[in-house]
């Protein structure tokens, strides 16, 4: 199958011209100025802009959490992640405790085989970790499962005490592989948490207001001062708030090799939409929203390169019956919310519209970074010959309305309802096959490929 698409504007982090594109055996075969060659399918890209499908490193599709478990399974989460223009995801596996880390690997690949739409990659939360795993570790990494999350926070459930990471980052920082920091002081939020409830603070709000940003900062800089000793770099999730970034920052400048993603939510929402009803479940995720001058410093870290990366932390729970479970109790409502689907238009809107960030920037954090980041370039994360054919044709000036009737995820609500933004996804190639076209999915359950990664980022 021979595709050409003809007329338009190609972009990737550091390119910007007009060129075709010829695909061929799943790949980007030819690129050049008026191709005049036979193809069995031409897409007319005029007026638009081809640029690299999205690589979203941060995803939950049917985690159990909270007594339930994310309402997107990997067929429809990864369709709504096809809609919104990401042809990659890397999700989380998990190793329970008392799990070998492989045969968490192995219940994911259960999970996902023969459902996924576009490409998806493990990572591996990790909640053990003894000096006798350490050889288990690197077989994972063989498997191309290079990089594990390891979290301060959830108590009895995630969290694992410093000597697990500091060991887990010595390892795997010497193969190239990297920690994923979910950075919380989880041990005084759970004090906290507690005076709020016996003080009958229930309401979502609460979720919010008993995870300081300063909880936050502290365990980012615990994170990165444990890498520092390991010598080993450090990945530090869905990053929420200029506390945090500071930290983040200051190590950068010192030359310490810290990295950092953050998620739209925390660009776009703010404190003030958890309300005083229940209402405000629907933004019960952790981090939680932030006040809302933290959104300028964001951006300005986007800008900078203090921050690499803008994931989702894609983890969906419906308000019916999924939320309700803590109706009476914010504690007990599951932690997470969808968003798989908005990242691409949202942040071309509020990036690049806005002038936040360039263009090139745009494609930088939505896709090259993390494919560079998470061993994936150049097989993914560009377009230059030789590359997978993960193309999108996106519309710079098309305007259309995010809501829960005209979305794809799995789940009763829309965290951006009404929200006009500018910039739409019109179609999407993943390895050259068209997925989807005019809003419309062309593929099936199981075209997408396990991604055996590669090495992570080194020092």
């Amino acid at each position: 199958m021979r595709t050409l698409i003809k007329n338009g504007r190609i972009v990737t982090a550091v390119d910007d011209y007009h060129a075709d594109i010829l695909i061929e055996n799943q790949k980007i075969s030819v690129i050049g100025k008026d191709l005049q060659m036979e193809a069995d399918h031409t897409i007319d890209a005029s007026g638009k802009l081809v640029i690299p499908g999205g690589i979203d490193p941060h995803t939950h599709m049917e985690l159990p959490f909270g007594g339930t478990q994310a309402s997107d399974d990997f067929r429809t989460g990864t369709i709504a992640a096809a809609h919104g223009g990401t042809t990659s995801i890397i999700d989380f596996a998990v190793q329970y405790k008392g799990q070998s880390l492989i045969e968490g690997i192995d219940n994911w690949h259960k999970k996902a085989e023969g459902k996924t739409a576009i490409d998806y990659g493990f990572h591996l939360i990790t909640t053990e970790l003894e000096d006798k795993q350490i050889e288990e570790l690197y077989t994972a990494m063989d498997e191309g499962v290079t990089s594990f999350k390891m979290f301060m926070a959830y108590p009895g459930v995630f969290l694992v005490d410093d000597a697990t990471i500091f060991r887990a980052m010595s390892a795997a920082g010497a193969r190239g592989g990297l920690i994923c920091m979910h950075a919380e002081n989880g041990i005084v939020i759970n004090e906290i948490i507690k005076r709020a409830l016996e003080n009958g603070r229930t309401a979502p709000k609460y979720h919010a207001l008993t995870r300081p940003t300063i909880a936050e900062a502290e365990g980012v800089h615990r994170a990165i001062a444990i890498a520092e000793m390991a010598e080993s770099p450090v990945y530090i999730v869905h990053l929420s708030c200029t506390d945090a970034l500071n930290q983040v920052r200051q190590a950068r400048d010192r030359g310490i090799p810290a990295f950092a993603e953050t998620c739209p939510q925390y660009l776009f929402h703010s404190i003030d939409d958890y309300g005083d009803n229940f209402d405000g479940a629907r933004y019960v995720m952790t981090p939680p929203l932030r006040e809302k001058h933290n959104h300028a410093e964001l951006w300005k870290g986007l800008k900078m390169d203090d921050l690499q990366v803008i994931s989702t932390d894609h983890c969906p729970f419906c308000m019916k019956e999924q939320k309700e479970l803590g109706k009476d109790d914010f504690s007990r409502i599951p932690n997470g919310a969808p968003g798989v689907e908005n990242r691409m238009s949202l942040i071309y809107n509020g990036g690049v519209v806005e002038k936040r960030i360039s263009l090139n920037r745009f494609v930088e954090l939505t896709s090259t970074a993390a494919a560079k980041m998470f061993g994936l370039f150049p097989k993914k994360g560009t377009i230059a010959v030789g590359s997978d054919a993960d193309i999108v044709i996106f519309d710079p000036e098309k305007e259309h309305t995010f809501g829960v009737e005209n979305e794809h995820m799995s789940v009763d609500y829309s965290s951006y309802e009404g929200w006009k933004v500018k910039g739409k996804v019109e179609t999407v190639l993943s390895r050259g096959r068209v997925v989807i076209e005019n809003g419309e999915h062309k593929g099936k359950a199981g075209d997408g490929q396990f991604l055996k990664r590669g090495e992570c980022v080194r020092i």
